[in-house]
């Protein structure tokens, strides 16, 4: 055996008795992230975690914004405010096709509540600018669960 091949094995040895030698992992290891940018308004954002520290964090905040997002009419409204900005009630419950004013409300307390949508000094409701592109991803996330983003499907690349 080569003195270059001898000193490869060695190596290889040594790197298998440090695999061998780790405890069994009680999780997933890694980085989750994300990131953004939008034009108006101008905004980037950009989150990376570990793993356990993703897994570690309290579940009642995060399950607020998902079942905030859990309704159809409630994902529109958060689309039309992404797509067209700020609008009022008025417009809002127009474009969303919501039949009252009550119902636009609901939605719209639920959304306010858990802090993706917030009134402007206008009386206007618009996307909290800090939660755009978090409510852009976690819509892109859950189009992708769905099989939304399957190449071939919507125009998603594989």
């Amino acid at each position: 055996m080569t003195e270059d091949l001898a000193e490869r094995v060695a190596e290889l040895e040594r790197r298998v008795a440090v695999l061998e030698a780790r405890p069994a992992e009680s999780g997933p290891d890694g980085i989750v992230g994300y990131q953004g940018e939008l034009v108006d308004p101008e905004l980037r954002w950009a989150i990376r975690l570990s793993t356990p520290a993703v897994l570690d964090l309290p579940d009642a905040p995060r399950a607020a914004v998902l079942a905030a997002l859990a309704s159809t009419d409630r994902i529109a409204l958060v689309r039309l405010l992404a797509r067209d900005g700020p609008q009022t009630g008025a417009a809002l419950q127009e474009a969303a096709e919501l039949g009252s004013p009550g119902r636009l409300y609901h939605h719209l307390k639920a959304l306010t509540s858990a802090g993706l949508v917030e009134q402007d000094r206008r009386g206007s409701y618009r996307l909290r600018p800090t939660a755009a592109i978090p409510a852009l991803v976690l819509l892109t996330a859950s189009a992708d669960i769905a099989g939304q983003l399957r190449p071939g499907v919507h125009g998603a690349a594989g």
